[in-house]
């Protein structure tokens, strides 16, 4: 059967105390929501959101993705939620019900519960917690039948003993919706139509309630506070690590690993502590990274070592280069095998040939280096002239003096050598010296001045 898909995210999340609505609120660099949507992507591209609070900044966020909105103006409970999407749901197939903050949900736990609908029977998500407060609770007749949930505000001194309950995600024939949901009643603790009502409904219409348990309780939680939040966020990171210690990388210390997207690594890397990685970033075999770097949708080759304190940003590097410490790599730089990046670099677009060398205290912009050069301390390639960029040109084996201005558009050509503090704003010719410095002049008589 064909799956749709309806994500709530129309709660306030006061508890937040933020004027950023609870589901946008980030974890791994991603907002709550977005995971939810990006696992329900997995199983449907029919899929529907019901927003409230906030509801024009979700759909900003969303603007560009396929997700259909459902505005609930009022709160009045999950029932109600679900059937403000009523209208944009088929009347056959499977709707899977999902919450937008939960977002650790695994996608073969979902597929574990869809594969439990069929014409006559759902799927219900539950956890045994090792604290059931304020959930549902799931209520089993003698023969281990689910019967009922009954909420937390409206069980009784027995129901409350169990420690088995609702995580809200459940997979239904759509038929049910359709035909249950009108007949919500909100005669509850908290005046509010409740989705777990169709749990009692369907066993009086002889529709079975079949359970599924997720790998770990985790995978259920929702966030309420930024403290669950953080914690949320630590039990994920620790899920990666794991998982990359496992595929042999090694991690100096695994509670300091901060994975904000996706990090494929090869063997036998290397990473210090309190590494952030975000977007797409892929790590060659043998890479070593230093403790306190930052790097974002990068691409780092085999063996290449990157010092600590180093910024890395939408950057190709080659293999057995060397950056760092204290660099900054910014968007459009290509560094070719065997580079090296010094110690207070900063670069952008910049396109350095194999075996060049900028090492330390220098910028290079908008700049083309060929093979072999060697750019010396203090360099600045000259880019923007407050209104356009140009580009600056170096050719293969060129050296730069220490402290040296290069003003573009301008060209080094191949082997060129330019003299320390040199400002240049033509061509240097290859194979030559190219010096640009005013005449050295000593006063004599001058003297120091005396503070008055």
């Amino acid at each position: 059967m064909d799956v749709s898909v309806v994500v709530l995210a129309a709660g306030q999340g006061s508890r937040m105390k933020s004027a950023l609505p609870k589901v946008l609120h980030k974890l791994s660099g991603k907002p709550l929501a977005a995971h939810v949507v990006d696992s329900a992507r997995q199983f449907s591209s029919d899929i529907s959101m019901v927003v409230g609070h906030g509801a024009e900044l979700v759909r900003q966020y969303f603007a560009e993705s396929s997700v259909k909105f459902c505005l609930q103006n009022e709160q009045l409970g999950t029932g109600h939620a679900v059937a403000q999407a009523l209208p944009k749901l088929p009347e056959s197939g499977i709707v899977l019900i999902l919450y937008g903050d939960v977002p650790l949900t695994r996608v073969e736990t979902l597929q574990a519960l869809v594969n439990q609908v069929a014409d006559k029977s759902m799927g219900l998500l539950t956890v045994h917690a090792a604290d059931p407060t304020g959930y549902g609770r799931i209520v089993r007749n003698a023969a281990g039948a689910v019967q009922a949930i009954v909420e937390h505000k409206d069980a009784n001194e027995d129901q409350l003993a169990i420690n088995e309950v609702n995580s809200g995600i459940m997979a239904v024939p759509a038929w049910t919706l359709h035909e249950w949901l009108p007949k919500l009643k909100n005669n509850n603790a908290q005046g509010e139509y409740y989705l777990t009502d169709l749990i009692a409904m369907a066993v009086e219409n002889g529709v079975a309630v079949n359970t599924v348990h997720p790998f770990k309780e985790e995978e259920t939680l929702g966030v309420n506070n930024r403290l669950q939040l953080a914690q949320l966020e630590r039990w994920h990171q620790q899920q990666i690590a794991n998982q990359l210690m496992t595929d042999g990388i090694t991690l100096l210390d695994p509670n300091r690993l901060d994975v904000r997207g996706q990090l494929t690594a090869g063997r036998d890397c290397i990473i210090d502590i309190n590494c952030v990685f975000e977007g797409e970033v892929t790590l060659g075999e043998g890479v070593s990274v230093g403790a306190n770097c930052v790097i974002k949708n990068a691409t780092i080759g085999a063996g290449t070592v990157i010092e600590p304190n180093t910024v890395i940003d939408d950057a190709a590097i080659g293999e057995n280069a060397n950056i760092g410490p204290f660099a900054r790599i910014r968007p459009g730089t290509h560094m070719a095998n065997n580079t090296k990046i010094g110690n207070f670099v900063e670069t952008k677009k910049a396109i350095i040939g194999e075996g060049s060398k900028v090492n330390h205290l220098t910028y290079v912009g908008d700049a083309e280096i060929g093979t072999g050069a060697n750019i010396g301390a203090g360099t600045i390639t000259c880019n923007y002239d407050g209104a356009n960029k140009y580009k600056t040109t170096i050719g293969d084996n060129a050296f730069i003096g220490s402290n040296s201005t290069l003003v573009a558009p301008v060209d080094i050509e191949n082997g060129a050598f330019v003299g320390a503090g040199s400002i240049i704003t033509k061509s240097a010719p290859a194979d030559q010296l190219t010096l640009a410095r005013s005449k050295q002049v000593t006063i004599s008589k001058w003297k120091k001045p005396i503070k008055k």
